[in-house]
C-alpha cells in the first residue's frame, strides 16, 4: 500500500491498490509495455457523503464567483458543455444509483435515478475521456494515459479540513481544474502529442524540459483573449490567492527580465516561446514569479508538435543505434 494516498472509504479497494501496483511498475515497464487500462479504478458513486457534496459546493461556489472575471472564456465553455453543476460531485461515466443517496445540501436522490457522466460530453467534443485513479500515477503511467486521450482522474475528495490546500491531486483539481479544457480539441491535440512524446523520451535533457513545459501552461498558463489576460492553467484555476496575484502581473521589460524563480510582489509577463519556457526552472512552494501568456491554442499545438518531432526522432534514432 503506498502510504502517501489515502485510502478512505472512497477507493479502500483490493481494485484500487491493484491499480496503483501496475501503474507503480510503469517506471521500469518498456513504453510500448505499458497497459494504461489497468491503471483506472472504479467510481462507486453511492460512497460519497453527503459531507463530500458538500465540500465540492463549497469549492465550487468559492471559485466561480470569480471565474468569469478570471479565466478564459474556453474553459467556462467547457464547464457549461460537462454540465459541473455545484451540488454534486462530477460523474465520469453514466450510473443508475443503486439506493437512495444525500447530496448537496440534503437534497436526496433516488435509487434508479440515471446520472449523466462527463465522458458523454467529452467523447462527443473531442474524443477525450476521463478515467478514475485512486491518486498519483507515476510520470510514465500519466504520459502512458494522456498518449491514448486519456486523463487518469483522482476520484478521492479532499477532506473539509483541508479545503484550502491538498498537496495531492482530488477530483477538485482533476476535474473543475483540468477537465473543462479538455472538451477543445485543439488542447486535447496538444495534450495527446505532449503525452506521446513524454512517454517515449528518455533522454534527461528532454524530460527536464517537457516537465518545466507542462508546469508552464498545463499547470500554470495565461492567455491573452480580446486583450486581456486570463487564466487557463488547472494550477491557478484551483487556487483563489494564486488566480488574482497571477493577473496583477506586468510584461517585461526590454534587458530587464526577472530572475527565474525568485518570489516577485507583482508576477512578470513573458509572450509564449517553448524553448524559451523549456529553459525556465521553477519552482513549487511559492506563486510563481513569472507566467508566459499564449496569444491561442492554437500556437501551443503548433509549437508541441514540432517539439514533438525532434524529441521523437532523436528518440528514434537512439533506439535505432541501441540495437
Amino acid at each position: 500500500m503506498r502510504s502517501d494516498i489515502r485510502y478512505n472509504n472512497i477507493i479502500d479497494s483490493d481494485e484500487a491498490r491493484q491499480a496503483q501496483t501496475w501503474a507503480d511498475k510503469a517506471p521500469e515497464t518498456p513504453a510500448d509495455q505499458i497497459d494504461a487500462d489497468r491503471f483506472y479504478i472504479s467510481q462507486h458513486y453511492e460512497k460519497y457523503t453527503r459531507d463530500n457534496h458538500d465540500v465540492w459546493r463549497d469549492m465550487f461556489d468559492r471559485r466561480w464567483t470569480v471565474l468569469e472575471q478570471q479565466v478564459s472564456r474556453q474553459f467556462i465553455e467547457g464547464m457549461k458543455i460537462l454540465r459541473l453543476t455545484r451540488d454534486r460531485i462530477p460523474l465520469l461515466d453514466d450510473h443508475v444509483l443503486e439506493r437512495d443517496i444525500e447530496i448537496a445540501g440534503g437534497t436526496v436522490l433516488k435509487k434508479g435515478t440515471k446520472l449523466d457522466g462527463i465522458n458523454k460530453f467529452l467523447k462527443a467534443q473531442s474524443n477525450w475521456a476521463s478515467y478514475g485513479v485512486p491518486g498519483y500515477l507515476p510520470a510514465k503511467a500519466f504520459f502512458a494515459c494522456l498518449a491514448q486521450r486519456e486523463f487518469p482522474t483522482t476520484i478521492l475528495i479532499r477532506p473539509r479540513e483541508v479545503m484550502d490546500y491538498l498537496p495531492e491531486p482530488d477530483i477538485v483539481h482533476d476535474v473543475f481544474g483540468h477537465v473543462p479544457l479538455h472538451t477543445l480539441r485543439v488542447f486535447a491535440d496538444f495534450l495527446q502529442t505532449y503525452g506521446k512524446a513524454a512517454l517515449l523520451c528518455e533522454d534527461e535533457y528532454h524530460v527536464k524540459r517537457l516537465a518545466r513545459l507542462f508546469w508552464f501552461t498545463v499547470e500554470f498558463g495565461l492567455i491573452r483573449e480580446d486583450g486581456k489576460i486570463k487564466v487557463y492553467g488547472s494550477g491557478l484555476v484551483s487556487s483563489h490567492g494564486e488566480s488574482a496575484y497571477s493577473l496583477s502581473g506586468e510584461w517585461e521589460k526590454p534587458g530587464r527580465s526577472a530572475p527565474d524563480c525568485k518570489p516577485r510582489d507583482v508576477p512578470e509577463y513573458r509572450p509564449f516561446d517553448l524553448e524559451r519556457i523549456c529553459e525556465t526552472d521553477f519552482e513549487i512552494d511559492h506563486y510563481q514569479p513569472i507566467y508566459y501568456v499564449l496569444e491561442s491554442f492554437e500556437q501551443l499545438r503548433d509549437a508541441m508538435n514540432k517539439y514533438a518531432e525532434h524529441v521523437l526522432g532523436e528518440a528514434g534514432m537512439a533506439k535505432a543505434s541501441a540495437h
